[in-house]
């Protein structure tokens, strides 16, 4: 039997603000252990929460940007569980009242519905050594945003898609940092197959422990195969919640679902529901710059590119902004050269230092990448060869020009010096010229290489086989 893979991802985003969600304490990272904390992150009593606008603020932004509808009318509310790490024994969360709701992101050509985006706090961090367990309330009450995805999602491709076009929407609104190793994003998400062509969902399992989103989609994988299996054998997927062990590649049940918290959600007594206006949602509205889509339309628009060229450059802000200076910078109309440059050795480069493209620190900045991309251009330098100056140029702070001007690695595309090795490699392979002119093409790639060994491949192919192309031809 054929069965259908069903997908929903909650995913979890630290706000990027000064201070927390309740209180003045700094949401700074890395600093020692509970140095951040005061009365009303720690839930001593009497102690009261006032909430952060700026948090309130980027919830409705996120809103905005995934289609989502604002809800005029909001509220908090308490979300009762005990955990080490919680320390007030309940979350300040948003239950039947979120931000917004009733959203949608497209990921190619599905659309992917999001059911809610609701404000609440984090709770801390445990760490666990091998006799014991120490808790840091740093994290304790940074503003979170749970963006809570209905089940559309039909693959762990599609899983890992969404989830990359949710963090560059989120990085362009400037609303978080998104490093999921500080854990700024998180993700728990719920599987489950079905029957081919049915309607009803199946039971699912709740995954979680995934750090990574090709984590997320290895976990899914994995998932899916275990429970189509089980079914297959005759057994019946439990309800559980499941870790993910990325040294086993596999899920480990974690809790049944008979032993799911009723979480006995009530109003938060101390922060009053209050009213998000519609002059309130449009101030906001008017602070969000061009998204991905916008941009890698522009691109195509504006620049000449290819849609698959503009989705790689705009898929990180930083990037699309690093890009389009570049584009902006190279003088000719075909900004392809310049685009080739950026997803090919530069992000090969990017990836090799763990960085990004717009994190490489190329040495004498932009004017130099554009002149190494000009001489490529004007066939005075080879493309192998620019490509490892600019490798060259990362490992030794030497700009890419200064590389070429010390090792003499312009081309030779003089035709008139050219012509004498041509001859030359005419008048030693004769065989090869034989083969050509009775029909193998192949051979006249064999002479240019006699030609290019010849000048210690300094020589212009290009100009080479022109050469001898018309030599051979008319001979």
């Amino acid at each position: 039997m054929a069965y259908e893979t069903v997908i929903g991802l909650e995913v979890h985003v630290h706000l990027k603000t000064k201070t927390k969600a309740f209180c003045g304490c700094s949401t700074e990272f890395g600093n020692p252990p509970n140095t951040q904390v005061c009365p009303v992150c720690l839930g001593f009593p009497g102690s009261l929460p006032v909430l952060n606008t700026a948090a309130l603020d980027h919830a409705i932004k996120v809103g905005i940007a995934l289609n989502c509808t604002v809800q005029e009318y909001t509220k908090f509310d308490r979300k009762h569980y005990y955990y080490p790490d919680l320390p007030k024994n309940y979350q300040i969360s948003q239950y039947d009242l979120p931000v917004s709701k009733d959203g949608f992101l497209d990921v190619g050509t599905r659309r992917i519905r999001i059911k809610r985006a609701h404000l609440e706090e984090d709770a801390g961090k445990l760490m666990h050594a091998s006799q014991i367990s120490l808790v840091d309330f740093n994290r304790s009450g940074v503003p979170l945003l749970e963006i809570v995805s209905e089940p559309d999602i039909r693959s762990p491709q599609e899983a890992y898609e969404y989830l990359a076009a949710l963090k560059s929407i989120l990085e362009y609104l400037e609303v978080s940092d998104c490093d999921m190793e500080k854990g700024s994003l998180r993700c728990d998400a719920n599987v489950s197959i079905r029957p081919q062509g049915s309607r009803e969902l199946g039971t699912k399992t709740e995954l979680k422990n995934m750090n990574s989103f090709k984590a997320v989609k290895d976990a899914l994988a994995f998932e899916i195969t275990r429970q189509t299996e089980l079914v297959e054998q005759g057994g019946q997927v439990v309800q559980d919640t499941r870790l993910w062990d990325p040294r086993e590649s596999k899920t480990v049940s974690m809790r049944t679902k008979e032993e799911a918290k009723d979480y006995r959600y009530f109003p938060e007594p101390d922060l009053p529901p209050f009213i998000i206006s519609k002059e309130k949602v449009e101030a906001v509205c008017k602070t969000i710059s061009e998204l991905p889509k916008e941009k890698l339309q522009r691109f195509v628009r504006e620049y000449g590119l290819l849609e698959s060229d503009a989705r790689i450059l705009v898929a990180n802000k930083k990037d699309a902004d690093y890009a389009e200076g570049l584009m902006r910078a190279w003088p000719d109309k075909n900004k392809k050269p310049v685009v080739n440059w950026l997803i090919g050795p530069l992000a090969a480069a990017a990836s090799d230092h763990n960085t990004s493209i717009s994190g490489l620190n190329i040495p004498g900045g932009n004017s130099e990448l554009i002149k190494l991309v000009a001489f490529v251009e004007e066939g005075k330098v080879s493309n192998l060869t620019a490509k490892e100056v600019f490798s060259d140029s990362l490992a030794s702070g030497t700009p890419a020009s200064g590389i070429i001007q010390q090792k003499n690695l312009f081309q030779v595309s003089d035709t008139g010096t050219l012509d004498t090795y041509v001859q030359e490699a005419i008048r030693d392979n004769a065989p090869s010229v034989l083969a050509y002119r009775s029909g193998k093409a192949n051979a006249l790639m064999f002479l240019v290489g006699q030609v290019m060994k010849k000048t210690g491949g300094k020589a212009n192919p290009k100009v080479v086989q022109e050469i001898l192309k018309r030599r051979l031809d008319n001979a």
